[in-house]
């Protein structure tokens, strides 16, 4: 019996990335922190951008942190969501000090408003 046949999963979002240096970037994380990646993204996709903590937390201005956490490390990937229901995952990095570098904050933030200008 395959369970996909008979029950359709819906997904009301689509999840895209802002480049595909972004994506990249994520599938050279280490294998556990992709994993966990892949698993919420497709939560994602079903749920919406907002999966709560300590899985997803709002940034402010219309910017989300997505909270991985494996053997391997924590990283952290930011995202805004646009038009239509479509998720763009913004910029990656691992974590390594309690703070989020703003550096990284940057990144994000130029990125958002950039996808949501196009």
């Amino acid at each position: 019996m395959n369970l996909h046949s008979e029950f359709a999963i819906f997904k009301a979002w689509d999840v895209t990335f802002y480049s595909d240096r972004v994506e990249a970037g994520i599938l050279e994380l280490p294998a556990g922190l992709v994993a966990r990646f892949i698993r919420y993204a497709e939560r994602m996709e079903i749920f919406g951008p907002d999966l709560g903590m300590p899985h997803t937390r709002a940034m402010g201005d219309g910017l989300f942190e997505l909270r991985i956490k494996a053997s391997e490390g924590i990283a952290r990937v930011f995202y805004c969501t646009v038009e239509r229901h479509r998720i763009i995952v913004l910029h990656q990095f691992v974590k390594k000090s309690n703070r989020t570098p703003l550096r990284e904050l940057s990144i994000a933030r130029r990125r958002m408003e950039e996808a949501k200008d196009a």
